[in-house]
Order: C-alpha cells, then sequence, then structure tokens
C-alpha cells in the first residue's frame, strides 16, 4: 500500500483531468478524485481511468471536497493537485520534506506554458493587513515591486534550492494527514474556493509548523481553468467575501476594519474602471453588493452572510 495518496478535485474539468490522471497514477500513488457536480464529461474521464472517485450531487466547494478526499484515504501523506497540473517527476522529495520535524506541508514547483515557474502563485507569505489593502486598492498592480507585495508575492526567494516557506498553493501541496486532523481540516466556509488553503496555512503556522518549497518535484500547470467555469460577477462576490472572512478571523478588529474599509474604496475604484473600459453597468450592481457587504463588516465587523 502507498504511503502517499494523491486528492483531486474537480469542477467541469473534462478538457485537463485525462493529463493530470494519467501522470498522477504513474506515480504509484493512490488517486483519490473528489468531483463537484460536473455537467460536462469530467466523471467519464475519472472512471476510464479506475481511480477512485466521489462523486457529489452538488457543488460543495473545494474545501468540503478536499476534507472528503482526505477522509476517503488512509495515507499520511496527501497532495493536494489541481486538476489543471500535470506532475512531471515523482514525489518521493515532498514526501522526505514532510517527515521534518513540525512540518505542515510541502510543495512543488510550478512551470506555466512556456517552462517558467509560477513566481507569486506557488508560494506566498501570509497575508498581512497591509498586503490586503495594497491588493484590494489595485496598488499592487500598480506598483507591483512596492516592498510589501514582494514580500507577500515571495519576488525575492530563492526558488532554485528547498526553501522553507510560509503557504504553498493549494494548487500543488502535499500534507500531512496528522497536521490536517490537529487543525479539524480545511475551513469550509470558505465557499466555492479561495483562500482556504491560506487560512489553513495560517493555523498551522500558529501551531508552530512550518512548510517547505521543494523545486525538484515539478508540475505543469496551465492554472485558472475553474476560474472560467464561474460567471466573473459571482468570481468578484466569492473572492471579496473570502478575503474578509480570513482578514476576520485572522486579523484584530481595527486592522479588520481597515481592510474592509479599503474593500468599499478598492470596489468604487474598480466599479468605476470596470463600467467605463466595458461600456456596462453591470460591474455597478456586483460592486455595490460588495461595498454593502463590506461596509457592514467595517461597522459591525464580521457578517456570516452572503454577500
Amino acid at each position: 500500500m502507498s504511503e502517499i495518496a494523491i486528492v483531486i478535485v474537480t469542477y467541469n474539468s473534462e478538457s485537463e483531468i485525462g493529463a493530470c490522471l494519467d501522470a498522477a497514477v504513474g506515480t504509484g500513488a493512490e488517486v483519490v478524485v473528489v468531483d463537484n457536480a460536473s455537467g460536462d464529461g469530467t466523471v467519464a474521464q475519472i472512471a476510464r481511468r479506475g481511480v477512485k472517485l466521489i462523486a457529489n450531487p452538488s457543488n460543495r466547494g473545494f474545501a468540503a471536497a478536499v476534507n472528503q478526499g482526505l477522509t476517503a484515504t488512509m495515507c499520511e501523506y496527501v497532495l493536494l493537485l489541481n486538476p489543471d497540473a500535470v506532475l512531471a517527476t515523482g514525489l518521493e522529495a515532498l514526501r522526505r520534506a514532510c517527515d521534518e520535524p513540525r512540518t505542515a506541508g510541502a510543495g512543488g514547483l510550478l512551470l506555466d506554458e512556456n517552462g517558467q515557474p509560477q513566481i507569486g502563485f506557488m508560494v506566498r507569505r501570509l497575508p498581512t493587513p497591509a498586503a490586503l489593502i495594497l491588493e484590494v486598492l489595485v496598488l499592487n498592480r500598480i506598483w507591483p515591486n512596492n516592498p510589501v507585495n514582494r514580500r507577500y508575492r515571495g519576488l525575492g526567494l530563492d526558488y532554485s534550492a528547498t526553501t522553507e516557506v510560509e503557504q504553498p498553493a493549494g494548487a500543488f501541496v502535499m500534507i500531512r494527514r496528522a497536521v490536517w486532523q490537529e487543525l479539524g481540516g480545511f475551513d469550509e466556509g470558505y465557499f466555492p474556493l479561495w483562500f482556504e488553503d491560506v487560512d489553513f496555512f495560517r493555523r498551522a503556522v500558529d501551531r508552530g509548523h512550518h512548510s517547505y518549497l521543494v523545486p525538484e518535484v515539478v508540475a505543469k500547470h496551465t492554472g485558472g481553468h475553474s476560474l472560467g467555469k464561474i460567471p466573473v460577477e459571482m468570481h468578484r462576490l466569492y473572492w471579496y467575501r473570502n478575503l474578509l472572512r480570513y482578514a476576520a478571523r485572522h486579523f484584530g478588529p481595527m486592522a479588520f476594519r481597515a481592510v474592509s474599509l479599503a474593500v468599499v474604496t478598492g470596489s468604487f475604484l474598480r466599479m468605476t474602471a470596470e463600467s467605463t473600459l466595458h461600456g456596462s453597468l453591470k460591474p455597478l450592481a456586483v460592486y455595490g453588493r460588495v461595498v454593502r457587504f463590506a461596509g457592514r463588516c467595517c461597522v459591525f465587523g464580521w457578517r456570516d452572510e452572503a454577500v
């Protein structure tokens, strides 16, 4: 029996999942796929490979699906792998890194379609209030090399050697079952995706655990395939809600309100820019909902409700 399992969460991933599964099965690891009610041919592609499949009747979100996948295997080392990531190496180096004392997880090197490392995505520092404020105010896009963003996105890290990091991306990270159990799994309140992996590693760090980047383990990653299946307006609503959920749980009250106020301000800026650029009033409705939600958070604290 393998010590390593690979858990893959799918949602309308028909065009990506075949290559991902073929490479995953080739590692000899146990493979578990949790499908979140795909409406295309994803399940048929999975069935052809003969791997363990959990087919949800509705979209339970990424965090809940990850928890289902870990519950379905008894392996101590579990690689979370996006369906648009194709393994190019074995996984043993990740397992060795996970054996280091107080290790929560280890991520590998993600390469884009041009073979370049996805710097700024595959590992990051845990976000500070300043990092999220600059993000929602669009300042990180205008001035990407500002010191806060460079630290947050790990732009100065050495990606050629095994390095201790704070937050490997959930797209390609091996975690230890014991730590997952200690933390009570992924927080399923981050629905349908975004910030659930950040929250997991924040809680791991708070418990005295650390993680690694192991560049000798490689996967090719197209990226963003799930985003195209979510309407743009819902993308905005989910992302802002989950950002504020994270801030409420891990920052003090004043810092949380500062982030909420930045979301209000940044939403007005984005709303104006997107409406002008696209000649549409649709951004007004979407960002109007974000502004109202963030405004209530700013005044009353976290609101555990839909945006």
